[in-house]
């Protein structure tokens, strides 16, 4: 008869048990939250008018595998491999990084339980919030498969949380967003809201590749995306020159006989006044006096708390109107065919 110590038997019926779990309950609970996931998303396509394109649904190590594969951006890592001389493996490995920088991880639940509640919230709280003029017949007449663009123009950081929550009923949008946002905790919520960062005037060729090849693929599969020409906020209310880098990605090898149309809705955003007003105009300041505004961490943090103060005491008064306006939308199949360009 063999015996075995207590504390032999102890560890193997934890390891059994752990067995037993992993293999019996863990599937069961995945599918029943799997389950869950998909009823919500059918629910939520049911009232969307551009529904949730089953790309943005895919798990985010798909994409980043689906993006080194791509024939560009393999062409790119041997270019630069050349041309550098590092190893192709390194090279390789550093385009991946800029893949999993990009990429977005899409969580139905966190944009429509948080984010679009969070972004009204907001919204409402800061402002008097109005819609100044839509299209809705030619908004409705849109194909539920092209792919939607939204062009706007770039006037506070307010913009996102804004068109947001304005655009909540209609559709999901994908940002592209600066690298301003990328703090802990906020980078984790605003990649699960289907975001991708952006760094802003990059002059790496490599890494310009993999971001053009994601948002060519990704308006490929339908995704509905907004993006600012301008680049960067306008610090006195006009439009500034564009930066098409985007915008060119997006129609990069467009042909009018794809499958899927590339519609463009133009959006105009406007405020009484900008929370980031004092910033914008340090510039100016600085000619006049000398003097530069400057607002770190702890400025931030005490302008939160000071509008925090008056809100609890009730004196807190919003910051006037931010309005949100939605033009005609514009096929762009129709409009290369109008005018007989190739892209």
């Amino acid at each position: 008869m063999v015996s075995l110590p207590v504390w032999l038997f102890a560890i193997v019926a934890i390891f059994a048990v752990f067995g037993l779990f992993d293999r019996v309950f863990v599937p069961g609970v995945r599918w029943f939250f799997r389950t869950r996931a998909n009823r919500a998303i059918d629910e939520l396509n049911n009232r969307l008018h551009l529904r949730i394109q089953p790309f943005k649904l895919t798990k985010r190590q798909a994409l980043v595998d689906q993006l080194m594969y791509d024939a560009e951006i393999i062409r790119a890592v041997e270019e630069m491999a050349e041309e550098t001389g590092a190893p192709r493996e390194v090279v390789m490995a550093k385009a991946a990084g800029y893949a999993k920088e990009i990429v977005p991880h899409f969580n139905s639940y966190a944009y429509f339980n948080i984010g679009t509640r969070l972004a009204r919230w907001v919204s409402t709280l800061i402002y008097r919030v109005r819609l100044g003029y839509s299209d809705d017949e030619a908004l409705k007449n849109v194909d539920p498969e092209a792919t939607v663009i939204f062009v706007m123009n770039h006037r506070s950081n307010m913009d996102y949380i804004l068109v947001t929550y304005m655009a909540s009923s209609s559709a999901t949008l994908s940002y592209a967003v600066g690298e301003w946002a990328r703090i802990w905790l906020l980078e984790t919520l605003i990649k699960a809201m289907g975001a991708y960062f952006v760094r802003r005037g990059s002059g790496n060729d490599l890494y310009r590749k993999v971001l053009a090849r994601y948002v060519r693929m990704a308006t490929r599969q339908g995704v509905t995306q907004a993006v600012f020409p301008e680049g960067g906020l306008s610090r006195d209310g006009a439009l500034r020159e564009p930066k098409l880098g985007l915008l060119s990605y997006v129609v990069s090898d467009f042909s009018a006989d794809d499958q899927r149309d590339v519609v463009f809705v133009p959006v105009g955003v406007n405020y009484d006044r900008v929370l980031e007003d004092r910033i914008l105009t340090s510039r100016m300041e600085k000619e006049i006096t000398g003097r530069s505004f400057r607002s770190g961490p702890a400025g931030v943090i005490g302008f939160a708390w000071r509008n925090l103060k008056l809100r609890l005491q009730g004196k807190l008064f919003r910051y006037g109107y931010a309005c949100v306006s939605f033009g005609t939308p514009v096929s762009l199949a129709q409009w290369t065919a109008k005018r007989k360009v190739n892209l």
